[in-house]
């Protein structure tokens, strides 16, 4: 059987956190900026992580990436 290959798009969007968790970036900040409030704009600088329901499908996405 051949080795799992990461997938190149998800290494780019996602981190692996010192405790196992995986952390995201918020969508919606390249573009089309004044059109949304100051206050949009600044909470979607922060970073959150994934939910629990995707946590099985993105780690096996990136499975070796450290």
């Amino acid at each position: 059987m051949p080795k799992m290959k990461t997938h190149s798009g998800t290494k780019k969007r996602f981190k692996i956190t010192g405790n196992g968790g995986v952390k995201r970036w918020r969508p919606g900040t390249s573009h089309l900026a004044p059109g949304k409030t100051q206050k949009r704009v600044r909470h979607l600088r922060k970073s959150g992580t994934i939910c629990t329901s995707d946590m099985k499908r993105i780690s096996q996405m990136i499975h070796n990436v450290k």
